[in-house]
Order: structure tokens, then C-alpha cells, then sequence
């Protein structure tokens, strides 16, 4: 059986869940192959990975929406990236029906989430699985009668679909196929070495101690607002952190989620992955205001609801206003079920099973 996931570029948070689920895949089907295709970068997936085997095709399958930073979105240049993809993507269908058909090899398409996933799963005969907390159908509904044009498209492709694995932290997805709820979706944290330990100096008090993420693109914060909080240690990917005395950067080989055993805080934007990683690891979260996103209010109403946080607008963010030295507040209601990915890999060798 070959697993051809069509994985979204939009952001690190879509690869980070498929490969989580591919893991667990792997320990229920070790002979099972695991086709990435994606625009990521091989880096990223071989780093998510670690030494699990899964071979890369390099296709671009959606835009999901142009950035203008970490917490902004371009709908312009998203419109102008769709019609460029729309182009490109006939042939490069061809290319991997082809690809796909020299394997030999029955095939189940998994879509996180890609519309044109349906297109090639159609063309194969392939089962269809869906791995989605939102589809671009409800991201597109707001934003321009072209784009919404688009997600109407899109909603019609999710429909094409055999099985909805429904992540928590969701958008509607009235896309009228059977659905199965599952939990968190996330890896597991890999231990640091003692070397690292010792390189990093971090604080032995996990609350004094803050990871610093705003996903694959990033965002650059002054350094020197660092020194607002000298109680604190801050650690993250932005290299402009070592520049400060309590600023620490990530070591090369480890991910955001191999610190957060060792960090008590989060700073960051709305992202499915890293609250789905926090809320695994006990981490609070100070959340930033995201502009323009349809997903955004309703993660920040989720983490209200079912994790420990605090929320900060833009302006407090830019000035160093963290509120480090204020309680999390508590979740309204209890936590979320654990286990998503295990579940969803289930699932799926249920569904091929039948």
C-alpha cells in the first residue's frame, strides 16, 4: 500500500499534524510506503520525520493565503498565487498520475488539505481520506467575491472525499461525507542531549522560562525588549534573540516541541499545531491578535475554552507588554482529548481494511 499525502504549503502547522499521523501509520503498517507531496521544505519534513522513512515529492498543491508577516494576510497576492497554481497544476496532475501509476502499488490519497487532492484521488480511483480542522472553502468565504468564488470550488472538490478525520480546534466542514471526531493531533517531544542542556542554561523554574514561535515565517521582535523581563529566559528560532542576554536560539536539529518540556510559556500567533503541541506538553499560551484569518477567533474562543493563556494584542506585543509576570488564566472548560493522530492512523487502516 502506498500513502500519497498531499500535504498544504500555507504554513509548518499542516505538515507538522500529517506527519504526526504518518508516524503513527508507520508503527501500524511498517510496510507501508509514505509519499510526502508537498511544497514544504525537505528540511522541515526530515527534521518532523527524525528517523522515520518517508519519500518527498516537491509538488505544489494549494496557496491556502499569502502572509503579508506572521499575523497579517495579502488577499491580493493570494488571488494572483491561485490563478499562477491553476495554470501549473494540469501538468504537473499528469506528472504524478504517472509517477503514481509506475509504482505498481494500490494507492490511498490523504488531503491536509488540498482541494486538488480529489482531482488525482478521481484520476487513480484512489480512496480519499480528509485530515482538517478548517478547508479553504471557509478561509476564502470572507475574503472578496474572487476568492470566495474559489472556496465554493474548493468545497466542491472536499465533498469528492471517502472519510472526514475531523481534528478538535475546527471551522465548519459541511462538506456531507462520514466524519470521525479525533482528538489532539501532534509528535512527541525528543529529549534534549545533556550538552544542550548545559549549552542552554535554561531555568530550572519552567514559568521563568519562554518559548518564543510565530511559525515557519516568522516574526521579528526586537531583542531588546528582552530586557523588560531579566527574570525570564527566552527561547526560539529567531536568530536576533541571541543577541540579548536572556535570548537563546533553538540548537539546529531540534524543533519548537523538543523545548517545550523545559518552558512553561508560550508567545505566539493562532496555529493549530503549536496550541495542539502546548496544550500536549502543559504549556500556557500568551496569544497575539491575528488580523484577517477566519481561523483566528475561533482558536482564540478554543483556547479560552480548554487552555491556560493570556491574550495580547499586536501593539502590547511590539512594546514588550507580555504579562509574563501575570497568572495564566484558566481554561472555561476542561481539556481537550489527547491521542488525535493515533486515532486518525486507525482510521485509516480501518477504512482500507474494509
Amino acid at each position: 500500500m502506498l500513502i500519497y499525502a498531499c500535504i498544504s504549503s500555507h504554513g509548518f502547522g499542516h505538515g507538522s499534524r500529517s506527519v504526526a499521523v504518518l508516524q503513527q501509520l508507520a508503527r501500524l503498517r511498517p510496510a507501508w510506503r509514505l509519499v510526502v507531496s508537498t511544497a514544504l521544505p525537505r528540511s522541515f519534513l526530515k527534521l518532523a520525520f527524525g528517523h522515520g522513512e518517508f519519500e518527498h515529492r516537491p509538488c505544489r498543491w494549494d496557496v491556502g493565503v499569502v502572509q503579508a508577516d506572521a499575523l497579517g494576510v495579502d488577499p491580493q497576492a493570494t488571488l494572483r498565487q491561485l490563478e499562477a497554481l491553476e495554470a501549473s497544476l494540469p501538468d504537473q496532475l499528469e506528472t504524478e498520475l504517472t509517477w503514481l501509476e509506475q509504482q505498481g502499488l494500490p494507492v490511498l490519497v490523504l488531503g491536509d488539505v488540498p482541494p486538488p487532492a480529489a482531482l488525482l484521488a478521481a484520476r487513480l480511483g484512489a480512496p480519499l481520506v480528509w485530515l482538517a480542522s478548517f478547508g479553504w472553502d471557509a478561509i476564502y468565504a470572507a475574503m472578496g467575491p474572487e476568492l470566495a468564488r474559489r472556496g465554493e470550488a474548493a468545497r466542491q472538490l472536499y465533498g469528492q472525499g471517502d472519510l472526514l478525520l475531523r481534528c478538535p480546534l475546527n471551522l465548519p466542514m459541511d462538506w456531507g461525507l462520514p466524519v470521525q471526531p479525533i482528538g489532539l493531533t501532534y509528535s512527541e517531544p525528543r529529549p534534549l542531549a545533556p550538552a544542550v542542556l548545559a549549552e542552554l542554561a535554561l531555568p530550572a523554574e519552567r514559568d521563568r522560562c519562554v518559548l518564543i514561535s510565530f511559525g515557519g515565517l516568522g516574526l521579528s521582535l526586537d531583542p531588546m525588549l528582552l530586557a523588560l523581563w531579566p527574570e525570564h529566559v527566552f527561547i526560539g528560532s529567531d536568530p536576533a534573540l541571541a543577541q540579548a542576554e536572556n535570548g537563546r536560539l533553538i540548537p539546529a536539529g531540534l524543533r519548537p516541541l523538543d523545548v517545550m518540556p523545559h518552558t512553561g510559556r508560550l508567545l505566539t500567533k493562532a496555529g493549530y499545531s503549536s496550541f495542539c503541541e502546548a496544550f500536549s506538553q502543559g504549556v500556557g499560551i500568551h496569544l497575539v491578535e491575528r488580523q484577517g484569518f477566519a481561523e483566528a477567533p475561533v482558536l482564540a474562543e478554543a483556547l479560552q475554552n480548554h487552555g491556560r493563556h493570556r491574550l495580547l494584542s499586536r501593539s502590547q506585543l511590539e512594546q514588550g507588554e507580555w504579562q509574563l509576570d501575570q497568572p495564566l488564566q484558566a481554561a472555561r472548560q476542561g481539556p481537550l482529548p489527547g491521542a488525535g493522530a493515533e486515532a486518525a492512523a486507525a482510521a485509516i487502516v480501518a477504512l482500507l481494511s474494509s
